[in-house]
């Protein structure tokens, strides 16, 4: 007992050891907790049928992000009866297998965005976007007119295209030659309201017949508080 504590002494009294091994354990209790979620993130594949962005939406979706639109609105239906009573089907994993970075979040000053998509007109989205206090008065959402001159730049989302097929996205030479065609002429209210009508729509249908272990459900433990626009 007493050459056992010779050693626990030795470490405690010597503050670089004590340093060393804290950070090993830590470094293993890690691990430990990460590993899992880190294969398990990777194992998610995309059903069949579901694609990648076409240019249009993938612009859109840059924006979104740029914007910080998910600062204020999730995409995550939580597997609870008041979020699918209020939302629509709970969210699945492989709906978001292309979205990089995922816009799942838990923060909801304004609703969950998940399945807005058809919910409302393209004139609709495009002038709440302009003016979110004309459709909701008492809304914290800001304006955004300056989506309405604002051009796509076809480079730019060629050059975002061959980045997310090196990381894995399917889009092929005949996607990527087309992006800039794809997207000439139009603004980023365009490409916003595209992205926004697919929400739900495109990708739900056929990421739902996933099997399980490809479409795991959005977690109980995120949490959110729903709102208006």
């Amino acid at each position: 007992m007493a050459r056992g504590y010779k050693y626990f002494e030795a470490i405690e009294k010597n503050a670089a050891l004590l340093g060393v091994l804290t950070l090993v354990m830590v470094s293993l209790g890690g691990l430990s907790e990460i590993t899992p979620i880190f294969v398990e993130a990777h194992s998610v594949a995309a059903p069949q049928g579901v694609k990648p962005y076409d240019a249009l939406r993938l612009a859109g979706r840059d924006i979104y992000v740029r914007d910080g639109c998910y600062l204020c609105h999730s995409q995550m239906i939580r597997s609870l009866r008041a979020e699918t009573q209020r939302y629509g089907a709970y969210s699945v994993a492989s709906e978001s297998v292309y979205d990089r970075p995922f816009q799942w979040g838990s923060k909801r000053t304004g609703p969950d965005l998940a399945r807005v998509g058809g919910k409302y007109s393209d004139e609709w989205q495009r002038q709440h976007l302009i003016d979110p206090r004309r459709f909701v008065p008492e809304s914290n959402m800001p304006p955004y007119p300056w989506l309405v001159d604002a051009k796509i730049d076809g480079a730019t989302i060629t050059e975002r295209m061959r980045a997310l097929r090196a990381l894995g996205d399917p889009y092929t030479d005949a996607d990527i030659a087309g992006a800039a065609k794809a997207v000439e002429g139009k603004t980023e209210m365009d490409a916003i309201v595209a992205y926004l009508q697919g929400l739900g729509v495109l990708n739900v249908a056929k990421a739902a017949e996933a099997p399980a272990t490809s479409g795991a459900p959005a977690s109980d433990n995120q949490s959110g508080a729903g709102g208006k626009r």
